[in-house]
């Protein structure tokens, strides 16, 4: 059996994606990094309490085959520029190098839509840089997920978010072509998505848009 290791365990995809791997028998052991332990009772589910400033000193903690990375934080929550980066782009970045120095063979790291390390729009660029540099760490497969509008309840009042949600299955349909890749897509289809790149790893680095996380989350729901 593998073992599983998660960051980001109690956000809207994390959450969703640790429930996933607990249901899945393939995984002896779940290790999920968190800042507060969230309300789940299961005897394979380990539980490390640590942020970006204490990760170092539980190092040794991270073992897993699978690593799982879904961190971020919004302009809202962070609108200090070198907060946003240090969540964004170098926590992302150190889990996944700490994990691979225990011996991770596979990363899945939620990134977003439009990421490009070159862009001069900062928040597009500082996810471009943490895909560059998860990707520079070597691992034998890297899979890069680019969701558009997630939906989901996050449990925050966040209205215009709830009105957007609301709408935005419908002006999905409306992006077709290359624009596909905005379409909102369901916080639990990422999260199923990642755990059947993880099951079926191929390739050195595969990027995941809509269409790909809508076809690897149906393959997951049918197993």
């Amino acid at each position: 059996m593998k073992n599983a290791l998660v960051f980001g365990a109690t956000g809207l995809v994390g959450s969703l994606l640790l429930r996933e791997l607990l249901a899945d028998p393939a995984y002896g052991r779940v290790v999920a990094v968190v800042r507060k332990r969230p309300a789940v009772d299961d005897p394979r589910v380990e539980f490390v309490l640590a942020d970006l400033a204490t990760l170092p000193a539980v190092a040794a903690r991270l073992v897993a085959d699978d690593v799982f990375i879904a961190l971020g934080t919004t302009k809202d929550k962070t609108p200090d520029r070198a907060e946003y980066h240090r969540i964004d782009h170098d926590y992302p970045v150190l889990a996944a190098r700490l994990a691979k120095a225990n011996g991770a063979t596979t990363v899945c790291l939620v990134s977003a839509v439009g990421a490009d390390a070159a862009s001069r729009i900062f928040y597009v660029r500082t996810k471009g840089e943490a895909e560059r540099d998860v990707a520079a760490l070597g691992y034998a497969h890297t899979h890069i997920f680019r969701p558009s509008q997630l939906l989901g309840d996050r449990g925050e009042r966040r209205p215009l978010e709830r009105v957007l949600m609301a709408v935005w299955p419908a002006l999905g349909a409306l992006l077709p072509g290359r624009l596909e890749i905005y379409r909102g897509i369901a916080a639990l289809d990422v999260a199923r998505a990642m755990h059947a790149a993880a099951a079926r790893p191929a390739g050195k680095l595969t990027i995941h848009h809509w269409r790909e996380m809508t076809a690897l989350a149906r393959r997951d729901n049918a197993r």
